[in-house]
């Protein structure tokens, strides 16, 4: 089926599904406490308005819709908020676009690849545990160590694949 490959990484039609984002909710909630740490009412939003996200958002595109929703209309509102949910492994930030995305599997650790359309700036999550080892023994073999690791990849979803066809 042509929405399986997406279905744990969201996909470019609808971002998860409402069934998808209410379980993504309460995997971040559990993290969250695990952690010794509350998703409190402006990061709980935060999360839903990036898990309603078709693509990354910007800050100040979370900044604005926080703010209409009566959360404040200063820019640490939403950055302090990303940051929390960056942090704590419920976000990601998308480097090339200078924005954040939900994390599809908040219940784990786990190395991720985001896989970014050019037409529609949707993102995709995918696991990227084998190249990520062999990015880690790369580096072990030049005698480097990796602080961190981003994997971000262009090229064109299903959906704007289909379209243009």
């Amino acid at each position: 089926m042509a929405t399986e490959a997406h279905d744990n990484g969201f996909c470019c039609a609808d971002h998860s599904g409402a069934a998808n984002v209410a379980a993504i909710l309460t995997e971040a909630e559990a993290r969250a406490r695990a952690q010794g740490a509350r998703l409190t009412p402006v990061r709980r939003r935060t999360l839903e308005l990036l898990l309603q996200a078709h693509g990354a958002l910007g800050a100040y595109e979370v900044l604005k819709k926080l703010s209409a929703e009566g959360f404040g209309s200063q820019p640490p509102v939403a950055y302090r908020a990303l940051n929390f949910l960056v942090e704590h492994g419920l976000a990601h930030r998308i480097r090339r676009l200078n924005a954040f995305t939900a994390c599809a599997h908040p219940g784990h650790d786990h190395r991720a690849a985001f896989l970014i359309c050019e037409t529609c700036n949707s993102v995709s999550e995918a696991d990227a545990g084998a190249v990520s080892s062999a990015l880690d023994q790369a580096a072990q073999a030049a005698g480097f160590h990796l602080a961190r690791t981003t994997i971000e990849a262009v090229g064109q979803c299903r959906a704007c694949r289909s379209s243009a066809a």
